[in-house]
C-alpha cells in the first residue's frame, strides 16, 4: 500500500512538474477573447453619470458591476474605459477645473443583498486612458465623492464601508494632496459609515455629512442604529456639529442630502426614520421644516440614495426611486414624469442635470441610461451599453444555439449566439418579467423553457402558444410555507432529459414538465430557527422580498454518468449527497477542511469522467468573507483537498469542469473569469476582452466548444471554442514553436450570409469567426524573426500565406478555406470579382508554420456542412461552373493585358517615328484596332459616379461573384449566361489572334524597314486557349 501511494505521488509530482516547467500567465491565452453579445434591449443598473459642463457631449455612465464607460458624442457611442480595474462603481465625479480628470469610487453603495464590492479609489488625468489607484482599499463601498471647486488637490469620499461586517475602513475621508493621503476626518464607529457628503460651492470649508448605521446579514437586513445621523462642518472637517434636530425623536438610518445650486444655504435631507421625511432648511442646515412623507420619498432608503435640485430653481426637486417624482413647490406636492414617451425602467439610482441648460438630463436606473431634452417629463432609452446582469445562463442545441438567461430586475431572456450582421437588441426576446434567475430549456421538448422571478416563483411557457403556467410547488397541508431563495435553483440536466429539480429547504423532482412533483429529502439546510425571521428583517424601513430568505437550497447538481447520484448546496453550508436517487442523504461539510462553517455553496460540479470526483465552490461574502473557495474531493465526499490559489481574486460563484479534458476548469468569481489547464493546481485569470466583472454562471457547449458566461454587469460573453486550449499539452509548452491542433473546420452554407448594417448608435455583438482556425504557440516573442502561416494542397503548391503574430504564448490566425482570387482584367473601376476566391474542396491540408529560418509542420482539415440544404450533385454542377467561371475571369485578364501590352508597344513606337510618315498613320490605325477590342472587353470610361459602362469584364464578374456566393446549383438563367458570355470572350480571343498575325507582322516589317524595334508579343501574354 505504502509503494501505491509513493508511485501515485511521484506521478502527481511528474505531471505537475510537466507545467510547472513552463509559467503559464493570462498572457498565454491572451488570444483566446470574449466576445459580448449584449443583450442591451435592456441594460443593467447605472449608479453613477457625470458630463463636462463646457462640453456636454463628453459623458462617463458608472455601473453596479460593468466598469465605467465613456462617450464623447452625447451617448451614440461608448467606450469602456475601466475594464482592468474592478467593475462595482459607487460615484465617480469630472474634475470640472481640468475635465480630462476623473475620480472613481468603487463598489456600488445600492445596499441590496446582490450588490457587488469594490476595492478603493481610483483616478485619471488623461481622461481614462489610463488609471491610478489612489488609497482607501478596505472601504469596500464608496457612495459619493466631492471635489473642491477652488482647489482640485481637495477631495472628500463618503465611504459607507463594509456591508456585511463591522470595519473601521468607513466614515468620511479627505485628501489635500490629490489623493497621494487621506485623512479620515469623521468617524462614529466600526458599525457607522458616511452615507453622504456635500461642500458649499460659496465656502468649501462648509461640509455636511450623513452617517449611517447599518448592516446586512444573509438572513436579515438593518438600516438605522445609534450612529447615524446628519454633520456639519464650518472648517473643512476640522470639528463637527450635529443637525439633525428635528427629524425625529428615535434612532435614524440613512439620510439623502441635496443643495440647491443656486442658493447654497438651502439644503434638502431625506430622513430615514420611524416616520421617515423630507425636510427643507434655508438656513444651511441650523432649522429644517418637514415638507412631506409621500411614498415615493420614503420609498426603500437603503435603496434609493438620491435627490437632486434644479440647478436654477430651488424649489424643483427630483427624486429617483420606484419612478421618478417631480416637485415644483419644494417638496410639499409630487407629480411623477410622464410615460407618453415609452415605458421608463423602475428602480432610479442616478441623475446628472446640465447647469447649462436644466432642460437637458442624464438618467441612471436598473435597466440602464435615458436621456430627456425637457426637464425630466419624457425620456429616450440609449440602447448600446451592455451592462445586463445576470444570474445563471443555459443553452439549447439550436444551430445557431440559444441562450437563456435571468437578469437582475430585468426579467428572463432569450437570445441567439450569433445572427445575421450580428446579434442586437431584436434578436432577443422576454420570457419572463420580475428578477430573473435560473432558466432551464426543455432538453426533452423544445416547445418548453422553465423561467423564474424571485423567491422561487417558477413558470413553465410554451413556445408555440406562449402561454404560460405557474408550476411552483406547494405546502402540504398543514404545513408552513416553503422556503426558497431568492436565487431559487432550478436544474435540468443534459445527461437525464425530462427531468426537472427544484429546490426550497426540500428537493423536489418533476419527470411532468412541472405539472406535478415529488419531494425527494427531508430538510437539507441546518433549519437554524434564528436564521428564519425574514418578516422582521429591514430595520427602520421593513423590506421583506424573499431577499433574506435563508436555510434554503442554492445549488442542485445530478451526475452525467450516474443519474442516481445526486447533489445539493445550501445557502447555510450543507454538502448533501443521495446515492439512490433522493431516498437517502448525508450531509459532508464536516469532512472539509478548513473551509469556515455555514458560508454558502454557490455551485456543485460533478464530474464526467469518474463519479466520486466533485468539485464545488463556497461563498463566504455575506459573512464578510471575501476569500475564494474551491474544493475538490476524489472519495465522494469523505476527503475535499482546496484547489484555489491566492491566484483567483474574490469570492467564487461557479466552477466548471471540461467536457473533454478532466484537468481543465474554469471558475467563475466577483472579479472575472480563472482557469487551470492543470486540475487545479495553478490557475490564471482569462482577461481578454473578459473584464472584471462578476461571472455568476458558465456552460460549456457540447457541440460548438464554446464557454458562455454570464456575467452580472457585462451581458454574455462567450469565448469561441475552447479545443485548442483543451489541447495545450506540457510537450508544446515546452517547444520553442508548435502547432496546437484545432477542431475539422466545416464550411457551412451561412459563410455567405450577409445582414443588414448596424444602425448608427446601436449595439451590434460580433459574430464568431467561421474561417479555419490556425491555433499556433511560441514559447518566446521573435524579436527580428517574422512569422508566417502558410497553408498548402495535397500537390505541395501554397494556397495562401498569412502574415502571423509574433505574441509569446498561443497565437491565432484565420483562413477563409479559398483559393488565391482569379486575376482580373484591368480596367477604370474596381471589379468585385477580383477578391474573393473559390472557397477550397473538403480535405486535409497542410500547415507550414514559418518563423524565420525554422519551419514546423501539421495539418487542418476543412469538412463539408452535413446539414447543407443541397445535394451532392447540385453541388458538383455548382463547382464546374465557379471554377469555369474562375478560369474564364483569368482568360479574359491575359487577354486584356495582351492588348494593353501591345497598345502601350504601339504608343511607343509612334514616339520614335517621323511626324510626317506612313508609318505613323499605321501605326495610329492598329492602335485603334487595338483600343476598339479592348474596350469590348473591360471598361475605360474614367469616373467616380454610376457609369452605367458595362463590358465583358463586369457580366462575367456578376456570373462569377453570383455562383460564388450561393453553395447550391446556380439557375438555368445563369448557366446559360455562362455560356453565352464564353461565346462572346472566344469572339474576342479570334479577333485579337486575327489582329496579331497578319496586320501585326505587316506593321512590323514596316518598323524594321524604318529601323525601328518590332512589337513582340511576349509568351506571357499570348492568348489563352
Amino acid at each position: 500500500m505504502r509503494r501505491a501511494l509513493s508511485v501515485l505521488f511521484l506521478i502527481l509530482c511528474f505531471s505537475t512538474n510537466l507545467f510547472a516547467q513552463v509559467k503559464v500567465t493570462s498572457s498565454t491565452f491572451g488570444m483566446f477573447e470574449g466576445r459580448n453579445i449584449g443583450p442591451t434591449v435592456m441594460s443593467g443598473r447605472v449608479t453613477a453619470i457625470d458630463a463636462v459642463n463646457k462640453d456636454s457631449r463628453i459623458i462617463y455612465v458608472g455601473s453596479a458591476a460593468g466598469g465605467v464607460w465613456k462617450s464623447i458624442t452625447g451617448g451614440t457611442l461608448w467606450k469602456p474605459v475601466f475594464d482592468k480595474h474592478t467593475q462595482s462603481i459607487g460615484n465617480l465625479r469630472i474634475d470640472q477645473k481640468n475635465p480630462e480628470t476623473v475620480w472613481v469610487g468603487t463598489g456600488e453603495s445600492n445596499m441590496r443583498n446582490s450588490v457587488s464590492v469594490g476595492d478603493g479609489i481610483y483616478k485619471t488625468v488623461d481622461g481614462g486612458e489610463t488609471w491610478k489607484k489612489m488609497g482607501l482599499d478596505g472601504t469596500e463601498h464608496i457612495s459619493r465623492i466631492i471635489i473642491d471647486p477652488t482647489n482640485s488637490d481637495i477631495v472628500y469620499v463618503s465611504a459607507p464601508g463594509p456591508l456585511w461586517g463591522d470595519s473601521p475602513d468607513r466614515g468620511l475621508y479627505k485628501t489635500m494632496d490629490g489623493g497621494a493621503t487621506w485623512n479620515k476626518i469623521l468617524f462614529i464607529d466600526d458599525k457607522t459609515g458616511c452615507a453622504d457628503v456635500m461642500v458649499d460651492p460659496k465656502d468649501p470649508n462648509i461640509i455636511y455629512a450623513s452617517m449611517w448605521d447599518f448592516r446586512r446579514k444573509p438572513w436579515s437586513f438593518s438600516s438605522g442604529g445609534q450612529g447615524s445621523g446628519l454633520y456639519k462642518s464650518t472648517d473643512g472637517g476640522a470639528t463637527w456639529n450635529r443637525i439633525d434636530k428635528g427629524f425625529t425623536d428615535g434612532i435614524l438610518g440613512r439620510i439623502i442630502l441635496a443643495m440647491s445650486p443656486s442658493d447654497s444655504k438651502i439644503i434638502y435631507a431625506i430622513a430615514e426614520a420611524k416616520n421617515t421625511a423630507l425636510f427643507k432648511s434655508t438656513d444651511g442646515g441650523e432649522t429644517w421644516t418637514r415638507k412631506s412623507s409621500s411614498s415615493n420619498v420614503t420609498a426603500r432608503p437603503f435603496y434609493f440614495s438620491l435627490l437632486t435640485v434644479d440647478p436654477t430653481n430651488s424649489n424643483r426637486l427630483y427624486r429617483p426611486a420606484f419612478n421618478l417624482s417631480i416637485s415644483d413647490d419644494a417638496g410639499e406636492s409630487w407629480f411623477d414624469a410622464s410615460t407618453e414617451g415609452g415605458w421608463v425602467h423602475s428602480d432610479i439610482h442616478a441623475l446628472w442635470i446640465n447647469p447649462n441648460n436644466s432642460s437637458n438630463m442624464i438618467m441612471g436606473t436598473d435597466g440602464g441610461v435615458y436621456m430627456s431634452f425637457d426637464k425630466g417629463n419624457n425620456w429616450m432609452f440609449l440602447n448600446n451599453l451592455p451592462l445586463a446582469q445576470y444570474y445563471h445562463v443555459a443553452v439549447d442545441m439550436e444551430s445557431p444555439y440559444n441562450i437563456y438567461g435571468g437578469l437582475q430586475d430585468n426579467g428572463s431572456w432569450v437570445g441567439p449566439s450569433s445572427a445575421p450582421g450580428g446579434v442586437r437588441g431584436k434578436d432577443w426576446e422576454p420570457i419572463g418579467f420580475g428578477d430573473g434567475f435560473w432558466v432551464q430549456p426543455d432538453y426533452s421538448d423544445k416547445n418548453y423553457i422553465y423561467w423564474e422571478y424571485q423567491g422561487g416563483n417558477i413558470n413553465r411557457v410554451n413556445k408555440a402558444t406562449n402561454e404560460n403556467k405557474d408550476i411552483r410547488p406547494q405546502p402540504l397541508k398543514g404545513e408552513k410555507k416553503l422556503r426558497f431563495n431568492w436565487n431559487t435553483p432550478i436544474y435540468m440536466p443534459m445527461s437525464n432529459p425530462g427531468v426537472l429539480y427544484m429546490g426550497s429547504q426540500y428537493l423536489f423532482r418533476s419527470t411532468t414538465k412541472g405539472d406535478s412533483w415529488e419531494r425527494i429529502s427531508g430538510d437539507l439546510t441546518t433549519n437554524d430557527p434564528e436564521k428564519l425571521k425574514q418578516d422582521e428583517s429591514g430595520g427602520l424601513s421593513v423590506d421583506n422580498s424573499s431577499a433574506e430568505n435563508h436555510c434554503t437550497i442554492f445549488t442542485i447538481a445530478e451526475s452525467p454518468i450516474d443519474k442516481d447520484l445526486l447533489f445539493v448546496g445550501t445557502d447555510d453550508g450543507n454538502v448533501q449527497i443521495s446515492e439512490n436517487e433522493g431516498k437517502t442523504w448525508r450531509n459532508v461539510a464536516a469532512n472539509i477542511s478548513g473551509l469556515p462553517r455555514y458560508l454558502c455553496i454557490s455551485s456543485i460540479e460533478p464530474s464526467r469522467f469518474d463519479r466520486n470526483v466533485v468539485y464545488i465552490t463556497v461563498d463566504g461574502h455575506a459573512m464578510g468573507d471575501m476569500n475564494s473557495y474551491v474544493y475538490k474531493t476524489s472519495d465522494l465526499g469523505k476527503t475535499w483537498r482546496k484547489i484555489s490559489t491566492n491566484d483567483i481574486k474574490s469570492f467564487a460563484h461557479k466552477i466548471k469542469e471540461d467536457l473533454v479534458n478532466k484537468n481543465l476548469l474554469f471558475v467563475g468569481t466577483e472579479f472575472g473569469l480563472f482557469m487551470s489547464i492543470n486540475g487545479g493546481m495553478d490557475w490564471v485569470q482569462m482577461n481578454s476582452k473578459v473584464p472584471n466583472t462578476p461571472v455568476r454562471d458558465m456552460v460549456i457547449h457540447p457541440v460548438t466548444n464554446d464557454l458562455v458566461l454570464g456575467t452580472h454587469g457585462r451581458g454574455v460573453i462567450i469565448i469561441d471554442d475552447l479545443t485548442g486550449i483543451r489541447n495545450v499539452s506540457s510537450k508544446i509548452l515546452e517547444s520553442d514553436m508548435a502547432l496546437v491542433p484545432t477542431r475539422p473546420t466545416i464550411w457551412t452554407d451561412e459563410n455567405n450570409g450577409g445582414g443588414f448594417p448596424n444602425q448608427a448608435g446601436n449595439f451590434r455583438g460580433s459574430n464568431p469567426n467561421t474561417d479555419a482556425l490556425i491555433l499556433y504557440y511560441l514559447k518566446e516573442r521573435p524579436m527580428t524573426e517574422d512569422v508566417k502561416v502558410q497553408i498548402l494542397d495535397d500537390k505541395g503548391e501554397v494556397l495562401q500565406t498569412i502574415p502571423g503574430s509574433k505574441r509569446k504564448g498561443l497565437n491565432k490566425v484565420y483562413w477563409d478555406m479559398r483559393m488565391k482570387p482569379p486575376k482580373v482584367a484591368s480596367g477604370a473601376r474596381l471589379d468585385f470579382g477580383g477578391f474573393t476566391g473559390p472557397e477550397v474542396l473538403p480535405g486535409v491540408y497542410k500547415v507550414k508554420l514559418i518563423k524565420g529560418d525554422k519551419t514546423v509542420e501539421g495539418t487542418i482539415e476543412i469538412k463539408a456542412d452535413p446539414k447543407s440544404v443541397h445535394s451532392q450533385e447540385e453541388r458538383e454542377v455548382r463547382r464546374k461552373y465557379l471554377m469555369d467561371t474562375y478560369k474564364m475571369t483569368e482568360d479574359l485578364a491575359n487577354l486584356v493585358d495582351k492588348l494593353k501590352k501591345v497598345g502601350d508597344d504601339v504608343q511607343d513606337r509612334q514616339k520614335v517615328v517621323d511626324e510626317n510618315s506612313s508609318l505613323k498613320n499605321d501605326l495610329a490605325d492598329f492602335l485603334d484596332k487595338v483600343e476598339t477590342e479592348r474596350k469590348k472587353l473591360t471598361e475605360t470610361k474614367e469616373g467616380t459616379g454610376i457609369i452605367g459602362e458595362e463590358q465583358l469584364r463586369s457580366k462575367v464578374s456578376d456570373v462569377f461573384t453570383t455562383i460564388l456566393f450561393y453553395n447550391g446549383k446556380p439557375t438555368e438563367s445563369i448557366m446559360q449566361r455562362y455560356e453565352g458570355l464564353l461565346y462572346e470572350l472566344n469572339i474576342s480571343k479570334e479577333a485579337a489572334d486575327k489582329l496579331f498575325k497578319e496586320p501585326l507582322n505587316n506593321l512590323n516589317k514596316k518598323l524594321r524597314d524604318a529601323g525601328k524595334p518590332e512589337i513582340i508579343i511576349n509568351k506571357d501574354t499570348k492568348v489563352p486557349n
